[in-house]
């Protein structure tokens, strides 16, 4: 099937260079949307970016740290100065510390991860709908997690701050519900990617066990249900974690 849901719009993808990020770049890219790449690591993000454009794809390469708020304030002003956005997906994130129990992480490994995954969520939300409000359309979509739902064990860290993610979410969503932007989030369960992988292997197996359908997820099928999430066939969907987790959380 031939689809062109994104044709004439712009998407920004944070985390954009790797992982569940290029896989959501890549499936928009091929439904017509013209991207930036926001990211912090360079070299990463040139290869993804030549990657896209030898597919034929638009695409752009703004270097973003989404913790610190001039950085991404003046990434979405360059954007808007391109024409803007109408799509934003907010995929970059670190696990933190993993594979230990709470009374052994050290607060600033805490902090970090939580400034990285919950700090930078909020700003880059900020920033977004600056751009997308005044226009009456947007789509913003969060990286959140199931361990935000259901916490992990040997995730303290991770988990607290995915649960944060999901709290924004809901909240942001409720204030801009008559703005014509949704705020929606997507809470996978394991989906082997190279964060993933390096990972203590105890845990991912913690992870996976607890799946279901015994297994990890696929890029595409994050990026899949991704796609229907930021398209205008989702008009009635805001505020909400849509989860792709092989069957762990039904509710």
């Amino acid at each position: 099937m031939i689809m062109n849901r994104f044709e004439n719009q712009t998407a920004v993808i944070t985390g954009g260079a790797s992982g569940i990020g290029y896989a959501i770049a890549e499936k928009l890219g091929g439904e017509g949307a013209k991207i930036w790449i926001l990211d912090r690591d360079v070299n990463l993000a040139e290869n993804a970016l030549k990657s896209l454009q030898a597919k034929g794809y638009t695409a752009g390469f703004i270097a973003t740290d989404i913790t610190d708020e001039s950085s991404v304030k003046a990434a979405f002003n360059k954007i808007e100065e391109e024409g803007g956005c109408s799509v934003v997906v907010n995929s970059a994130g670190v696990v933190g510390p993993n594979g230990i129990n709470t009374t052994e992480v050290e607060l600033a490994d805490f902090e970090r991860t939580c400034r990285i995954n919950l700090t930078g969520s909020f700003l880059v939300i900020k920033y977004a709908l600056k751009g997308m409000l005044p226009r009456q359309y947007g789509r913003i979509l969060l990286l959140a997690s199931i361990a935000g739902k259901e916490g992990n064990a040997g995730m303290s860290s991770y988990s607290a701050s995915k649960a944060g993610v999901i709290g924004l979410v809901k909240s942001a969503g409720k204030e801009y519900a008559g703005s014509g932007v949704t705020i929606n989030a997507l809470a996978p369960a394991t989906i082997m990617t190279s964060m993933v992988e390096k990972m203590e292997p105890h845990q991912i197996k913690y992870m996976t066990d607890k799946i279901p359908m015994k297994r990890c997820g696929r890029l595409e099928e994050a990026a899949n249900l991704a796609a229907w999430v930021l398209s205008e066939e989702a008009s009635f969907n805001t505020g909400f974690t849509f989860d792709l987790t092989g069957g762990r959380a039904v509710y």
